[in-house]
């Protein structure tokens, strides 16, 4: 009997692995489905609504629809549906691997101040054209957000490793959120009424400018990101025992840190050049998806991306939807939606 005992339990954890796997790959599968489901309904509705044939006529069948739904649901609502879905994605997988990396629960783009710094070398180039001298105008503002939200982020690590404390890490971030909020009101008291009036519009997170590039390019610059994520991901999940354990097997815990801190500084600032600040995608998203997923990195980061690319989804639609004729800011309606969601997670972590 204690011969066969090992051969039982190793086929009884064999089974077990089975079952949370495929109950991880349901999750995924049920994500996805939600996720297209609510992309299709963002499509749909609006000042006028459409048939979700339609819809899919107007998309993978143009010929088979009038000119006016073309124009309507390719030209107008799917790149605005399209970078809900990718702005939360960048987000919400930027504030996952920055949770980790960081092993605060707390960090995210928007609450360490990354987004702040972002939104300060967007509104340097907004308001006082400048930025690194060479850069098309185009790429201005992009290129500014990224170089800000990096160097935040790099800020962040030296007063993590020096201070080694999530108290302290979540104070300075908080500080370096007033700080660049204070300097942003400042260019917005020197602003001419017009860069004032762009200045407003962007900080307040607004789908309603984008534009297919926007949409081509945040796309191209998740899919750069999303391999190396998860190529890293076995990685991120031995991090989360500790970095002396990591070392010990074999992980270049500094290198490691740092390729996180790059992708983070990538994915937060291109999103945040486009459409804007918006709150609270980065911090509540990774944390459903670990509700939902678990600790295994293989599976977290991309359910970590969709569920906030779902949050966003739903966030377009209630945008549209609560004024009858009127498209709220997107980042006005997150904020509204992240508050009670960011206080459930306080009250839970505070009796955990």
């Amino acid at each position: 009997m204690s011969r066969s005992a090992p051969l039982v339990d190793a086929r009884s954890l064999h089974i077990a692995y089975g079952r949370i796997l495929r109950k991880r790959l349901w999750i995924c599968a049920g994500l996805l489905l939600a996720l297209l489901t609510c992309l299709l309904a963002d499509i749909m509705l609006g000042s006028t609504h459409f048939a979700a044939m339609d819809v899919l006529l107007a998309i993978f069948d143009p010929a088979r629809v009038d000119a006016d739904t073309q124009v309507i649901v390719r030209e107008l609502r799917l790149p605005f549906a399209l970078m809900a879905v990718l702005v939360g994605a960048a987000l919400s997988l930027a504030g996952a691997e920055m949770q980790t990396i960081l092993n605060n629960p707390l960090a995210s783009p928007f609450t360490l101040g990354v987004s702040s710094a972002a939104s300060f070398g967007a509104a340097l180039a907004i308001v006082l054209d400048l930025g690194i001298p060479g850069i098309p105008g185009s790429w201005l503002i992009t290129t500014n957000a990224f170089v800000f939200a990096f160097a935040s982020v790099l800020l962040l690590q030296a007063v993590a490793s020096v201070t080694g404390g999530v108290q302290s890490l979540v104070l300075f971030g908080i500080a370096l959120v007033f700080s660049f909020n204070a300097m942003v009101a400042l260019l917005q008291y020197l602003a001419s009424a017009d860069a004032l009036q762009q200045l407003v519009f962007w900080s307040m997170g607004s789908l309603n400018r984008v534009s297919w590039p926007a949409v081509q390019t945040l796309g191209a610059v998740l899919l750069l990101a999303l391999p190396f994520s998860l190529r890293a991901a076995w990685q991120m999940t031995t991090l989360r025992l500790g970095d002396e354990r990591a070392a010990t097997l074999g992980i270049d815990v500094a290198r490691l840190r740092l390729g996180a801190l790059l992708r983070i500084s990538l994915l937060a600032a291109t999103a945040v050049a486009f459409v804007g600040t918006i709150g609270f995608i980065g911090l509540v998203g990774p944390h459903i998806a670990r509700m939902l997923i678990g600790e295994d990195h293989r599976f977290f980061l991309p359910v970590s991306a969709m569920t906030g690319a779902l949050i966003m989804s739903l966030s377009a639609i209630v945008s549209k939807q609560l004024i009858p004729g009127v498209v709220l800011p997107i980042g006005i309606v997150t904020a509204v939606v992240g508050v009670p969601l960011f206080m459930a997670l306080i009250l839970k972590r505070g009796k955990s």
